[in-house]
């Protein structure tokens, strides 16, 4: 796989632009949604995590049920559940979706939204926790008889799972996390490191952090790279500024009255975010044309910086980041289901016929060449 693009599921229509409304579960969206992202050539989706959704596996196996093709990126975090009983949870989630699963562990850089679940250790002991929970995980993946395990937070023995994934050697591990520990912990387990959507300068810092931390673990290689951003796409550029002003001005209402986003509007404390502040703080483009005005107005509360112009324009932008080694991109839209589908017609396939020229011509990402 050259290149990859994930869209983002969710059990009910919103974004900064939608205020949520209906079911906290509307069946008939979350099977629309996905079908939506298979019908327009996206590879995975996104089943997000936090503190109030929805069960992720659950909402993962509806998505496997609506779906044929559609690979499905599933938010784990550690600390919750057993890492044995969690490998076999996923393992069997893998095989009943006939291996489309991936898993993408987040240790959580808020106190307040882990304490929530009851997790109450501080951001260092989180990650900490993360490194031995992914080792115990692998090993119960792929261990070929029964195993002990002895550490700070786990103690298993004899484990010695029966279910596998049929994927080799086993599902994809994506991760998150932008403090050092974090990049630490991933350069020794992920196999696919995602950031947001940060500069140029500040993406290829990052991802040159990322692989030295794999490389010290011999594993400079084998990491890949993801980058998740908002295209706003227009017929023109002027088009497509109109509609991002247009979604900051509807976002800015949402969030000054309504107190789903109250939360938003407050100062970040995990890592990826304040990078995305001080990227922000750079103006309001960015590089080419790297929109900040959403990251600004709710304190880069997730994924929330844009690339904005023609299909032309934003492929132009994107390969710039696939030169830097950034393989896979997750890209939603502020319109969830319209905009999945617009970027089906319009930009997945130029992004996709653009790097196939390039590899066609021998021209690897920095990754693939280092």
């Amino acid at each position: 796989m050259s290149i990859e693009f994930i869209g983002i599921s969710a059990t009910q229509e919103t974004s900064e632009t939608l205020l949520p409304h209906g079911p906290a579960i509307d069946k008939s969206y979350v099977g629309a949604i996905a079908r939506a992202h298979e019908y327009a050539g996206f590879d995975r989706v996104l089943v997000a995590h936090s503190s109030s959704s929805a069960d992720g596996f659950q909402v993962a196996a509806f998505i496997a049920h609506q779906t044929e093709r559609l690979g499905i990126l599933l938010a784990h975090r550690p600390g919750f559940v057993a890492p044995t009983l969690a490998a076999r949870q996923l393992a069997t989630l893998d095989q009943f979706s006939d291996g489309r699963l991936a898993v993408h562990i987040i240790s959580g850089g808020d106190d307040t939204e882990q304490q929530r679940d009851g997790d109450f250790l501080d951001h260092d002991e989180r990650y900490q926790r993360t490194d031995e929970y992914l080792e115990v995980l692998r090993k119960t993946w792929t261990s070929s008889g029964p195993f002990d395990h002895e550490g700070r937070h786990y103690r298993v023995k004899g484990q010695n799972a029966v279910v596998r994934s049929p994927q080799k050697p086993h599902l994809p591990i994506y991760f998150g996390g932008s403090s050092d520990i974090a990049i630490e912990v991933a350069g020794k387990h992920a196999d696919v490191y995602a950031l947001w959507g940060e500069s140029l300068a500040q993406v290829k810092e990052t991802v040159d952090k990322v692989r030295a931390a794999a490389g010290r673990h011999g594993r400079a290689d084998k990491i890949r790279f993801s980058l998740s951003l908002r295209p706003i796409l227009g017929a023109t550029e002027e088009q497509a500024w109109a509609r991002a002003d247009s979604i900051l001005e509807q976002a800015t209402a949402n969030v000054s009255n309504n107190v789903f986003f109250a939360s938003r509007t407050q100062q970040p404390k995990n890592v990826g975010s304040q990078r995305l502040l001080a990227a922000a703080a750079q103006g309001k483009v960015v590089d080419k044309r790297l929109w900040t005005g959403i990251t600004a107005l709710t304190k880069a509360a997730g994924n929330s910086t844009a690339l904005v112009g023609t299909p032309e324009q934003v492929t132009e932008s994107l390969l710039d980041y696939y030169d830097l080694g950034i393989t896979t991109f997750l890209i939603r839209g502020f319109d969830p289901v319209a905009d999945a589908l617009q970027y089906g017609r319009e930009l997945l396939p130029l992004v996709r016929a653009a790097v196939a020229q390039r590899e066609a011509a021998g021209q690897a990402p920095a990754q693939q060449a280092a």
